[in-house]
């Protein structure tokens, strides 16, 4: 079957086998469902936009619970991995895990170093966390890597141009929207919630629904507050309205 020439991706974080009330946190029996409606619409005749899944951050569940289940469907990914914390945080993979994910096919990306909003980094800064990440994650997979997501969704011209000047030719950021085949430089993201059930996310990939240009005005109301309230005061009413947890780094050091 000839593949679509229009692809939305979809951004997950962390899986758990049972419910969270963190918004970040999808059930697996949950995911196990969005995975069937992602198969479904890629056997679809007539497909005319075809879902892509990427995971931020490098939790051990993309490992211990994504990983099966997206082979028992016949479905990829693409792990992006906040470098700095692999094989030294708790709850998130080690490089044999990482390893692991890489021989059995799915592709793999950087997250920064520590998960540091890249905004909000100096000259040097940026080059730490966008360079040591991509040149440590080659090294250890063996394996070049020309990918990126952006911690918290945040960037300015300064860090895209710090990003290719590190050697990233893709850029995934968390703006909802459609990406033509052959993607650009930068590529948008839904990010999916614990909440969102399969035939929410269906509407995403039906044509006449406005449901995405709903979820891009919701986009430009956040950045738009980002602005007005700066990251901090931001992030900590993020915290409050998804339930962030207290162990949770990846929330704390970058809301969406």
């Amino acid at each position: 079957m000839q593949q679509p020439l229009q692809r939305l991706h979809l951004l997950y974080h962390e899986l758990r086998a049972g419910v969270s009330r963190y918004s970040y946190v999808v059930e697996t029996e949950l995911f196990e469902r969005h995975l069937d409606l992602f198969a479904q619409l890629r056997a679809a005749k007539g497909c005319d936009l075809w879902p892509e899944l990427t995971f931020d951050d490098g939790h051990i569940s993309n490992y211990d619970l994504a990983a099966p289940l997206l082979q028992a469907k016949g479905l990829n990914a693409q792990f992006f991995i906040t470098v700095g914390w692999t094989g030294t945080k708790s709850g998130y993979m080690g490089w044999n895990e990482l390893r692991a994910l890489h021989e059995a096919g799915f592709s793999i990306g950087a997250h920064g170093w520590t998960h540091i909003l890249l905004t909000h980094c100096n000259e040097q800064k940026l080059q730490d966390e966008l360079k040591k990440s991509r040149l440590t994650l080659e090294d250890r997979l063996g394996s070049s890597i020309a990918a990126i997501s952006l911690p918290g969704g945040r960037y300015n011209r300064r860090v895209l141009a710090a990003c290719a000047k590190a050697g990233y030719t893709q850029i995934y950021t968390s703006e909802p929207k459609i990406e033509s085949i052959p993607p650009g430089t930068t590529i948008g993201r839904v990010n999916i919630l614990g909440n969102m059930q399969p035939e929410w996310i269906e509407k995403l990939f039906t044509p006449e629904s406005v449901l995405l240009s709903k979820l891009q005005r919701k986009y430009r109301i956040k950045s738009a507050a980002k602005k007005m309230l700066g990251d901090g005061l931001y992030n900590r009413i993020w915290g409050l309205v998804n339930h962030r947890e207290p162990e949770t780094d990846y929330g704390r050091n970058g809301a969406e």
